[in-house]
């Protein structure tokens, strides 16, 4: 595993899973991040500027979501290989808030000095847990008790564990649908 902070090379595989870009790291690029779990780096070079989570395929691998946010718009078709250049990151990148959290958050206006108080990577536990269900009911249920939550002084949303919290098409139980 790297435990420096020098840039390295990580190679992977465009792949689909339900429909959905990601990049399949190859396993020794896997072996050279610092985590078997979410890892932030900062892309280099072509995509500089950039920083990305790279998530847990639940096999001691690592995959990238293609179609996220944070992610650059890399060009391929699926198989096709593609290198990047990296380094481990210093910070932690924000998350973009989806609407229905984003709302309740509004409404909760006594709580703006503490979601703004939350880590980057806090912030972004809270999004990923909410957005882990494919669920509607479950979800809305997950939004309440986050401000629940919030209020009663929680900074984190639950015994989170990041390799299970995550977009429900394309893992489940902490393992990168096949």
């Amino acid at each position: 595993m790297a435990a420096s902070k020098e840039p390295f090379e990580i190679r992977g595989t465009i792949d689909l899973v339900n429909g959905h870009r990601i990049l399949r790291l190859e396993q020794e690029s896997s072996d050279l991040l610092s985590s078997r779990g979410q890892v932030a780096v900062d892309l280099l070079g072509d995509f500089a500027g950039y920083t990305i989570v790279i998530d847990p395929d639940g096999r001691r691998g690592h995959w990238l979501d293609l179609e996220s946010d944070q992610a650059p718009v890399i060009d391929g078709e699926v198989g096709q290989q593609v290198q990047l250049s990296v380094q481990p990151s210093s910070t932690w990148p924000e998350t973009t808030v989806p609407t229905d959290l984003a709302e309740a958050l509004d409404q909760a206006s006594d709580l703006d000095e503490t979601w703004v108080s939350l880590t980057p990577m806090a912030r972004w536990e809270w999004v990923r847990w909410v957005g882990a269900t494919k669920n509607p009911d479950t979800r809305q249920r997950r939004v309440e008790v986050s401000i629940s939550k919030l209020r009663d002084g929680k900074r984190r949303p639950c015994c989170f564990d990041l390799s299970s919290c995550t977009n429900p098409e394309l893992a489940k139980g902490g393992k990168l649908v096949e």
